[in-house]
């Protein structure tokens, strides 16, 4: 009971809430189609790439969540023209701008006069630094991803289980692959408070992972991937509220627990 009370008295507090289920909806729709189009491994590098838009923000003096979001959107856009345009393999194309975007984040942080307090709150998350604009760009972002999930939805679930078809049948493949990689690498950015880049790719991939194990069907998957990920980072916050652990890392181990209970009970039933 402290806990809640506390949520509605501490301004900070309520503000880590909304950030829960915000992003919690966010990484639970887009994970759903990371998951599906196997992206996880290129997810992984946009992530991990965007530390090098916070190295160059910090050098010059900016916003490091914006050169986060832009460095993210451009590697995610690379990304795609890499591999759909240029038939450079997935993987390789991940493997380059992965480094690349760390070596140009440790340069410039390195560069950078006197110490950078903020670090390690990006690489490992921080949720009670969540702010008031920070919240409203994740409102916007899951209205994005709601409208755009609506709109889309046949031909995304094509490109999502079979590229190749989506083109027989005359779908923006093109089009939607660019979209959602800019939408990927942006709810990248603002959950980057919430786990931080080190961990991020798992509140991305396990809710969705989780939710496959349960159904096959896209709409399910969705739904149930949203559902995990909001009560996985809840209970994360909650976990980190009564022990003092990091909101992120605890986030990542309630999951996992719940990835590893779900394909236990799957597998026991399926035994009898």
């Amino acid at each position: 009971m402290d806990f809640i009370s506390e949520v509605f008295q501490y301004k900070f507090l309520s503000n880590a809430v909304l950030s829960c289920i915000l992003s919690g909806i966010a990484c639970g729709l887009i994970g759903a189609y990371i998951v599906c189009r196997r992206l996880v491994f290129l997810a992984g590098g946009v992530t991990h790439s965007s530390f090098g838009g916070i190295g160059i923000a910090y050098y010059l003096g900016y916003n490091p969540i914006l050169g986060a979001m832009i460095f993210a959107v451009l590697s995610g856009v690379c990304m795609e023209t890499i591999t759909s345009k240029l038939k450079i393999r997935d993987d390789s194309a991940v493997g380059i701008i992965w480094s690349v975007g760390m070596a140009i984040g440790i340069i410039f942080v390195t560069m950078t006069p006197g110490y950078a307090p903020d670090l390690m709150s990006f690489l490992f998350g921080n949720i009670l630094m969540v702010t008031r604009p920070d919240l409203i760009s994740m409102t916007v972002l899951d209205a994005v991803i709601i409208i755009s999930a609506i709109l889309l939805y046949r031909p995304i679930i094509n490109i999502a289980y079979d590229r190749d078809y989506a083109v027989t049948q005359n779908a923006p493949v093109n089009f939607i692959g660019y979209l959602m990689m800019v939408l990927i690498a942006v709810t990248i950015v603002l959950s980057i408070r919430v786990v931080g880049i080190v961990i991020l790719i798992s509140l991305l991939t396990m809710p969705a992972v989780i939710a496959n194990m349960i159904t096959k069907s896209f709409k399910k998957i969705v739904l149930y991937s949203v559902l995990v990920s909001i009560v996985g980072t809840l209970s994360g916050l909650y976990l980190s509220y009564v022990t003092d652990f990091p909101s992120g890392a605890s986030t990542i181990i309630v999951l996992t627990l719940v990835l590893i209970i779900t394909k236990t009970t799957i597998f026991l039933i399926k035994k009898r």
